[in-house]
């Protein structure tokens, strides 16, 4: 079973995410904040496979830690997501131009497409926004 890192500081938006998440089967993880989800993969001792996470949050961005958590947890795949545009995220340096990007608001059926293309190593900023 394949471990999720859900990092979303709208507890709306977090609680959907997890329970689409674990409906598809994955082992769900969630953090309400970057610092939050730090701790949690410092202490967590299984494998985490995917970090899902906020683009703009509190503290630190997803991009900041994305680049935290793939240093201690090498192998560990990322899926940006952000109400914003893909293209103003990257625009603005955000995110790289090929970066695996899910435009809010998704359902529960695209989030899992996404989930599922990144983590079979298919989740490209189109793929992953379009599964």
């Amino acid at each position: 079973m394949e471990t999720v890192l859900v990092v979303e500081d709208e507890e709306s938006v977090r609680k959907l995410a997890r329970r689409a998440l674990e409906a598809s089967g994955y082992t769900v993880l969630h953090a309400g904040s970057p610092l939050e989800a730090i701790e949690i993969a410092a202490q967590y001792p299984g494998r985490i496979d995917l970090l899902l996470t906020d683009v703009m949050m509190p503290d630190i961005t997803g991009r900041q830690l994305a680049d935290r958590l793939t240093a201690s947890r090498p192998g560990i795949a990322v899926l940006y997501m952000s109400g914003y545009a893909e293209d103003a995220i990257v625009h603005h340096g955000r995110l790289d131009p090929d970066t695996a990007f899910l435009q809010k608001p998704f359902s529960p059926d695209t989030l899992s497409h996404a989930v599922r293309a990144v983590l079979d190593g298919q989740g490209h900023a189109t793929e992953a926004s379009r599964a």
